[in-house]
């Protein structure tokens, strides 16, 4: 097979996978197939490859195909590599959550949208659950705002591109202009706010974590319902996400950037 042709098939064979680890149930062949823009014959032949080598599982009672094994092990790797800032972030989570009553959050980015590594749950009956490994769109989320607001903009531009800025609420920010704005206010007040741009109902404030040269390198948030995270708490909610950071990133052997 030529060289390019390997890079094809790989290149389809991760589409697959990507598309089975964002559905929990499974999925059928023709399913699968329909996601990645691939002909049934193609996408089969890649599953029951990538099944030799048990990265894909195949149920025949109800023929649907699941993330195999040997995707969790390649995963875990990952989990592994950052498990020291999930590590540290934990009591930082916990005390936010002791000190605002809402759900602690701590993400970054990983191809162009926010990855939720770790996550503290509010007490409250009614609050914001997201996902351990979940993915969220940057441009809608405190966490993205705060993770963007760290690079220079001839970078998040392209950054964005891969995504777009899709409209999920009334409040959602949806053009360039409106989000590098949103992005200045960020680096002015040292947090970012999700005023229901995601999910109508809910505020999240977030604000960044950074080594040692002074890069963000993640982001942590306070998360909870408008009945709770009212206007008038932004600004508390913010002072007290900036002094959890900024003593996470301390441990982290981190330092503030020069402005």
């Amino acid at each position: 097979m030529p060289r390019s042709d390997n890079v094809q098939a790989l290149s389809r064979a991760l589409s697959i996978l990507k598309c089975l680890a964002e559905t929990e149930d499974g999925a059928k062949l023709t399913e699968i197939a329909r996601a990645v823009h691939l002909p049934p014959s193609t996408t089969h032949r890649l599953l029951t490859t990538l099944q030799r080598d048990r990265f894909v599982m195949f149920d025949v009672e109800n023929a649907h195909w699941y993330v195999g094994v040997q995707s969790f092990v390649v995963g875990n790797a990952f989990r592994h590599g950052r498990e020291d800032l999930v590590r540290l972030a934990r009591p930082f989570l916990r005390r936010l959550v002791e000190q605002t009553g809402e759900t602690a959050n701590l993400a970054i980015e990983d191809d162009g949208m926010v990855v939720y590594l770790a996550q503290m749950e509010s007490r409250q009956t009614m609050r914001a659950i997201a996902k351990t490994g979940g993915r969220a769109y940057m441009h809608s989320s405190a966490l993205g705002k705060v993770l963007l607001a760290g690079r220079a903009r001839e970078d998040i531009e392209p950054l964005l591109a891969m995504r777009g800025l899709p409209q999920f609420t009334e409040y959602s920010i949806c053009t360039m202009s409106d989000l590098w704005t949103a992005l200045l206010q960020v680096r002015s007040q040292g947090f970012g706010v999700d005023d229901q741009e995601y999910a109508l109902g809910l505020r999240c404030v977030g604000a960044p974590i950074y080594n040692h040269e002074g890069q963000t390198v993640a982001a942590v948030s306070v998360s909870g319902p408008t009945v709770r995270v009212v206007q008038e708490r932004i600004a508390e909610l913010g002072a007290v996400l900036r002094r959890a950071a900024q003593a996470m990133s301390a441990e982290l052997g981190g330092k503030m950037p020069e402005r």
